[in-house]
């Protein structure tokens, strides 16, 4: 990538790609950065409802048990929440492979310089 035109995270959401290699890093840092969102999610599933868990067990009266729907129905919807945010991380990769989004980049650079030619 040409050094003149590296940005900050405030401007790559307007970044427009010149060649492909830019392209490329473009998005892998898009990737990435759903990749890590996914990641901060668990985790903060994970720690939500860990305090919840404690919480509701501390509350517990003296013949009530944990194992009611109430106690867990946060955890399970937003489990089932959490299941759909991976599967739309990871598994468009898992089906069409991790080659195609770069074969779909290279079509799409083919493309537009064709559409460039054609102005010319």
């Amino acid at each position: 990538m040409n050094d003149n035109r590296k940005l900050n995270k405030k401007d790559w959401k307007n970044f427009i790609p010149t060649n492909e290699e830019e392209l490329k890093y473009y998005t892998a840092i898009n990737r990435v950065k759903k990749i890590k969102g996914f990641y901060i999610h668990v985790i903060v599933f994970i720690v939500i409802n860990v305090a919840n868990f404690i919480s509701k067990a501390q509350q517990l009266q003296v013949h009530e048990t944990l194992f009611q729907f109430k106690y867990f129905s946060t955890f399970l919807v937003w489990g089932v929440i959490l299941v759909a945010h991976g599967l739309s991380v990871f598994l468009p990769n898992i089906i069409l492979g991790q080659n195609w989004e770069e074969q779909k980049i290279k079509e799409l650079i083919d493309k537009e310089k064709q559409n460039q030619q054609k102005w010319q």
